[in-house]
């Protein structure tokens, strides 16, 4: 929800760089249940639940930890917003229910193994493989909290507002004095004063003020301590018992961290990530999926870029951004040709090499490769150039493949547009 929150809330170079950025970052996305866990360990109250993946343990669950609970909140769990207001593919509508203890079986059995569609996850939807059983909380009132990442200010921001729930957005918009933004100095850290900015923002009507100081501190060192980019609740919530709770958890993490939060990097669910995305991830090439018909293969990032422009002003729509960075081996070029292969939406493929430290034979040593290992059913197109250049064009053209040559990246772009239609 912060994603489409920030750039309301946020400075322009936020809003204008932070869309971009979350765009193109890799980040490590964390389930509900595992972020509650974690903010739990955090001295961050929550309330008590637990993630289950089969009926059977829906029922064992019941039974050991909710044995007097007359209602239970069951949350279906992927890694998208929007779960409340989302629709099954079976018919079921909300993925969040609330219960009565009786129906909690069922209603978790008509969710698990299910396709859960949201605003978030595209028409295609996500398989919802666990469930998070939660006791129902009595709440009294409900406000937004969330901590990310500042260009502006150059660190972390923690946003606030004293109303939360699924129309934080438009409220963002239509009451924007409702929002308070506190920078924080990353040097410094978090103050009692700064703490105390939030929770004035927030407003808490029951809840002890220098116990929601704490608990803001509290959520600050844990987005320092385990290198969030981005941690929001929504709703941060007051209960019956005048108790400020998590009620709600979504938490990013730096991929560049992981080889100092292995513990929580272990989270991970590829299966909630695009296969595309996975497979280039552990051939170290960089890949982001989009939804065009012309697979790209360029080496290095601002070549990508270029590439996937001139194809939409030749009319053509790029189907990915994919750097085989500088170095590649044959190997990976192998796979990248696999990955593009492997989109169904995938019509013609884009090989464009400008030939650095990359070289042009090594490139074309992969594509002949690729091509005895997957069966090329799309055209492709292949610009060469730079370092051995007429050794991969000789490759190339002593393969026997059926492959169709450009000079430059114009005319590269005009023939994978051309070959859409052939």
């Amino acid at each position: 929800m912060v994603r489409g929150l920030l750039g309301k809330l946020a400075s322009r170079s936020l809003s204008a760089a932070g869309k971009w950025q979350q765009q193109q970052l890799r980040r490590l996305n964390i389930h509900e249940y595992q972020g509650a866990e974690l903010m739990s360990k955090h001295g961050v109250n929550v309330p008590k639940g637990v993630a289950v993946g089969s009926v059977d343990e829906v029922r064992k669950v019941l039974q050991e930890v909710f044995p007097n609970q007359s209602e239970v909140v069951v949350k279906s769990q992927i890694l998208a917003g929007g779960r409340g207001l989302g629709t099954f593919k079976s018919g079921l509508q909300g993925g969040v229910h609330i219960v009565k203890a009786d129906q909690v079986e069922d209603i978790a059995g008509k969710m698990l193994g299910q396709i859960l569609v949201t605003k978030q996850t595209g028409p295609q939807g996500k398989v919802v493989s666990k469930v998070y059983l939660c006791e129902k909380l009595s709440l009294v009132n409900e406000m937004y909290f969330a901590i990310t990442l500042d260009r502006k200010s150059a660190g972390p921001l923690i946003i606030a507002c004293k109303k939360g729930g699924t129309s934080i957005e438009d409220l963002a918009e239509s009451h924007p004095e409702l929002i308070v933004k506190v920078p924080i100095d990353v040097f410094t850290g978090i103050t009692d004063e700064d703490a105390a900015k939030v929770v004035d923002g927030l407003s808490p009507k029951v809840a002890d003020r220098n116990a929601c100081i704490e608990q803001v501190k509290k959520l600050y060192e844990l987005f320092c301590k385990c290198d969030c980019t981005l941690l929001e609740i929504n709703p941060i919530a007051e209960t019956s018992d005048k108790q400020l709770v998590a009620a709600d958890a979504k938490l990013n993490f730096d991929d560049n961290a992981a080889f100092r939060q292995k513990e929580i990097f272990a989270l991970r669910d590829p299966t909630q990530e695009d296969p595309r995305e996975v497979a280039a991830a552990k051939a170290d090439l960089n890949y982001i999926g989009l939804d065009g018909e012309i697979g790209c293969m360029v080496n290095g990032a601002g070549l990508a870029m270029a590439t996937m422009d001139i194809i939409k002003l030749h009319g053509g729509t790029p189907a990915n951004f994919l750097d085989v960075g500088g170095n590649a081996s044959e190997g990976q070029v192998v796979e990248a040709f696999k990955i593009l292969t492997s989109d169904e939406k995938v019509k013609a493929i884009l090989v464009n090499i400008f030939g650095g430290i990359m070289k042009c034979d090594v490139i074309a040593s992969g594509i002949v490769n690729a091509a005895k290992q997957v069966q090329l059913k799309v055209p492709v197109v292949v610009r060469l150039e730079g370092t051995n250049v007429d050794q991969g064009k000789r490759i190339l053209k002593e393969s026997g493949m059926a492959l169709i040559t450009a000079e430059d990246l114009d005319d590269a772009a005009e023939k994978a547009v051309k070959a859409l239609s052939s």
